[in-house]
């Protein structure tokens, strides 16, 4: 009765983070700080509906308090639902995961974007950040004064003959080599920079630690770590 009696005003949030080859989970404090083991498998292949629910399941197990979840997709989010997972199965067009979790676990869920859940951990709220994640994909989150610019998927936009994501994503990194990614990962921040015009330009994602190209103060190297941590900004309306 103690535990029911402080969830409102005390609640630990299970913080998911599902990416094309690794699903992650850790709780977090009212406070926003891990309180148990990142827990951490690989990406079921192939990445179907059915097959993640059931991985998230048996990672559950290793957390078993919590109040409420967090989770952040690698795609497009509306109204709870996976609208698009260029990197995982077609059946998550359309799925509605937060709804799904919250029947299975009984919980309330929420989610976003896993690049912009990560951003929410860096940004600091201040003009125009733009945060990039280079992995299986090529995720990205604009935010202005704080504020998130929802749907952006810049990696499927358009760049030379391909996509952003074709470039730098896992794809790009194996058939270019790191020097050569190097040198088109510098064209892309190039090109993000007269877009965009960012005041600050955070990259982060399980191959940010290939990064060899120099960068001044404003342009910020961020730890893989920060997807799970941004997960406590879906609830910050929580009562």
């Amino acid at each position: 009765m103690a535990r029911e009696a402080s969830e409102a005003t005390n609640p630990i949030t299970l913080a998911i983070d599902i990416g094309g080859s690794g699903l992650k989970m850790q709780a977090l404090s009212p406070e926003g700080q891990p309180i148990s083991d990142r827990l951490r498998v690989p990406t079921p292949d192939p990445a179907t509906t059915s097959a993640i629910l059931t991985a998230l399941d048996e990672l559950k197990v290793g957390v078993p308090l919590f109040d409420r979840v967090s989770i952040g997709f690698p795609g497009v989010i509306k109204q709870g639902k996976t609208l698009t997972a260029a990197n995982l199965d077609p059946g998550w067009l359309g799925f509605p995961l937060a709804k799904t979790l919250e029947k299975r676990w009984g919980k309330p869920t929420r989610m976003a974007n896993d690049c912009a859940v990560g951003g929410y951990a860096v940004i600091k709220g201040h003009g125009v950040e733009l945060v990039v994640t280079l992995g299986t994909g090529m995720g990205s989150a604009l935010f202005t004064e704080g504020l998130l610019c929802p749907g952006l998927e810049l990696g499927h936009h358009p760049w030379r003959k391909k996509t952003y994501e074709d470039y730098l994503g896992r794809r790009g990194l194996e058939k270019y080599g790191v020097k050569r990614w190097n040198k088109l990962l510098q064209r892309a921040i190039d090109q993000t920079a007269a877009t965009f015009n960012w005041d600050v330009l955070y990259l982060g994602g399980g191959n940010a630690k290939k990064i060899t190209l120099k960068h001044g103060s404003n342009i910020k190297i961020i730890s893989n770590e920060e997807g799970l941590l941004g997960a406590m900004a879906l609830w910050r309306d929580w009562q």
